[in-house]
């Protein structure tokens, strides 16, 4: 004879047996395993607001925190409009016993304001070359007729181009001046 106890000791079973069977995570062994120890670190500057970046792609504004994972040093870059930025280098530190951490943590930066951009060299305006400056045609000079020159008379002056020019005084030397020749 059947026993009911053994009958729904079987049911029961074959219903566990069923559920756990039907989860992919009960055959899959990876499940058991734990993800990667991670650490939050705290991330301050001077001055706060600042964007801090890790190598691993996250970020945040300062002062702030992220959970980073401890299987490698993390390195953390900052910046600030106006302040020159400046890279912090994150180690795992390992002890029996315990989990890994991350060191330092907070990480504190100074930001340094950056000098202001050098100013461009003033342009020098290239001086257009001289152009000709365009003159007035000359003139047409008179046509020359051919006049007669005007019979002197006795009471008319000479024309001014046959009068001699007078002789020029001679320059002034700085010399004194010669003495005269001798009388003989």
């Amino acid at each position: 004879m059947f026993r009911v106890d053994r009958v729904l000791a079987i049911v029961v079973g074959s219903l566990a047996l069923a559920a756990c069977s039907s989860s992919s995570e009960f055959l899959n062994l990876s499940a058991l395993k734990s993800g990667p120890v991670m650490d939050t670190v705290r991330f301050e500057s001077e001055p706060p607001g600042a964007e801090a970046k890790v190598s691993s792609g996250q970020s945040c504004k300062t002062p702030c925190a992220l959970a980073l994972p401890t299987e490698q040093p993390v390195t953390v870059t900052y910046t600030l409009a106006g302040y020159q930025p400046e890279s912090d280098q994150l180690e795992v530190i390992s002890s029996p016993g315990e989990q890994p951490h991350l060191r330092p943590n907070p990480v504190v930066a100074e930001l340094t304001v950056a000098p202001p951009p050098p100013k461009p060299a003033k342009k020098l305006r290239k001086r257009p070359a001289h152009k000709p400056v365009a003159s007035k045609p000359a003139a047409k000079p008179a046509p020359k007729t051919a006049a007669k020159p005007a019979p002197r008379t006795a009471s008319a002056p000479a024309p001014a181009s046959i009068v001699a020019p007078e002789p020029a005084a001679p320059a002034a030397s700085p010399w004194p001046a010669a003495p005269p020749p001798p009388a003989r």
